[in-house]
């Protein structure tokens, strides 16, 4: 028997904070002000991963061109 691996489809604001490598503070302020998505569900805040993609991917692509 094979086993299933099941992929989560929701992130926690903390998830997200550690994943982001922020403060648990600053990511609820970019969660409240609307920077990164998330939907309502019951008294708690998910965000898709795909709308934490799409968050980084905004914020770097002014950052393209930059030398380190």
């Amino acid at each position: 028997m094979a086993a299933v691996v099941i992929q989560r489809k929701w992130h926690t604001t903390a998830e997200v904070a550690d994943m982001l490598g922020f403060g648990l503070s600053k990511t609820k302020m970019l969660v409240l002000t609307g920077e990164i998505r998330s939907v309502k569900v019951g008294r708690n805040r998910r965000i898709l991963p795909a709308w934490v993609d799409e968050y980084v991917e905004r914020i770097t692509a002014g950052a393209e061109g930059w030398a380190a």
